[in-house]
């Protein structure tokens, strides 16, 4: 790989003791590894060659990416790797991360917007030929900043929701110069890390965080779509009282069908106890809402990037503010209600001081998602141009123009046969007869 030409240097430049921060970091990655059996399966059958390949990454930077980054580099490829938000890396598995021959991590915790910036800037300085990202802000850096490097990338893959957005929006606006893997919606990560991972993970670092519990409280999660629909379940799980507030007349309705109250921000502000924002869009929660609230209620984001609860509204309103736990800002009002801010506002499964992110086996799939996208668009590849997915009859590969491309069914099934056979799980399979039933329209009763 080149080298880098910012001013961030890898993270093990930059640790006061980077070689105990390895050995913690590489306890991490093993016992996550330990748990996740389908990026064992891929790395045991030797099913992804990705010699002369760079693969630029900016996800958040914890055990379970790390397993992801290593399944990469060990078939083959050169891996720059720095994280999507301030505040969810874990500075010793970036380090352990860092000292694998194949990898360079500039993921650090909570540095400035100037030095996050400047980390992704020296991945892009590698020069990936295929990128992987969570929330879009490597593939727009590369397109903003680095225009001169789009033809030499494949593509790349996307992990959530909000990077999703921005691509879609990006392609709508013919901006978008390479293919991109809309990873998030594809069943095996949608179905599963959406509504269990988060849910499980954004409730639990709330709880830990707090050491309060969600029985008997009044929970806000605002916007019901799988994220929202995973933290109302496991919320109710919890015993509480599901409150969801929604723009959108089906997922409204859905929600009340599931026995959920529905109702607006500014009814719910005067009754919740703990909010949790899943929208992905900004300000969520407002100044007309703050000041309608009880005092000691719980402000939680679950969305990608810190601005759905209005934070400079709050600090404005506010007549003191202090840290009344670790990762826990209360801000008091100035009739006397006091509010209570989880994580800065971020990501509260991953930016809070406990936070672990979502449990490996979730990660597992989404992330063996990631692992056979890539392969994809390294057998592959683009095709140029904006249009759909074509075929190279002559090699009997997929290929692929810019745009924003759903997971190929097939990988999407690759990775559930694999999920099951590590359980050890067995399905029927349909017989002739019924496969040809189903392909008929002139079979009758």
């Amino acid at each position: 790989m080149s080298t880098p030409t910012t001013a961030v240097r890898p993270i093990s430049d930059r640790l006061d003791d980077p070689e105990a921060a390895r050995e913690s970091g590489r306890t991490k990655i093993e016992w996550a590894r330990a748990h996740m059996p389908i990026l064992a399966a891929l790395r045991n059958e030797g099913d992804l060659g990705f010699s002369n390949t760079r693969i630029g990454m900016a996800m958040h930077v914890e055990a379970k990416t790390a397993v992801l980054a290593e399944t990469l580099a060990e078939a083959g490829a050169e891996v720059a790797i720095t994280g999507c938000n301030p505040l969810s890396t874990h500075d010793d598995v970036s380090a352990a991360l860092d000292a694998h021959e194949r990898i360079t991590s500039y993921a650090q915790r909570d540095v400035d917007d100037e030095t996050y910036y400047h980390a992704i800037d020296a991945v892009i300085d590698s020069e990936p030929t295929v990128t992987v990202d969570d929330g879009g802000d490597l593939v727009f850096r590369i397109h903003e900043e680095r225009p001169e490097l789009l033809d030499s990338v494949l593509g790349g893959c996307e992990e959530t929701t909000t990077g999703v957005t921005r691509l879609r929006a990006m392609a709508a606006d013919d901006a978008l110069q390479y293919p991109m893997f809309a990873v998030n919606d594809t069943p095996m990560k949608r179905l599963f890390d959406n509504v269990h991972g988060t849910g499980e993970s954004a409730l639990a670092n709330i709880a830990m965080t707090t050491n309060l519990s969600f029985a008997g409280k009044n929970v806000v999660v605002s916007g019901y779509g799988d994220v929202g629909r995973g933290v109302a379940k496991k919320a109710d799980g919890q015993n509480a009282s599901v409150i969801v507030t929604e723009v959108d007349s089906r997922r409204a309705l859905e929600a009340h069908m599931e026995g959920y109250d529905v109702m607006t921000m500014a009814e719910a502000a005067a009754i919740g106890d703990v909010f949790v924002t899943t929208t992905g869009n900004r300000d969520v929660i407002t100044a007309k809402h703050f000041e309608r609230m009880k005092d000691g209620v719980l402000l939680a984001n679950a969305g990608h990037f810190d601005i759905e609860i209005d934070l400079d509204a709050l600090a404005d309103l506010a007549v003191d503010t202090r840290e009344v736990r670790p990762g826990v800002r209360e801000y008091e009002l100035p009739d006397g209600p006091r509010l209570n801010v989880l994580a800065s506002g971020r990501l509260v499964n991953l930016a809070g001081p406990l936070s672990l992110g979502h449990p490996a086996e979730v990660m597992d799939q989404s992330f063996a998602i990631q692992a056979v996208c890539v392969r994809e668009l390294v057998e592959g590849g683009s095709d140029g141009g904006n249009g759909v997915e074509g075929s190279d009859e002559s090699e009997g590969r997929r290929t692929y123009d810019a745009g924003v491309h759903d997971v190929p069914d097939d990988l999407d099934r690759e990775v559930a046969e694999i999920k099951l056979a590590t359980e050890g799980i067995e399905i029927d399979a349909l017989s002739d007869e019924q496969t040809e039933y189903l392909g008929s329209w002139d079979h009758g009763t």
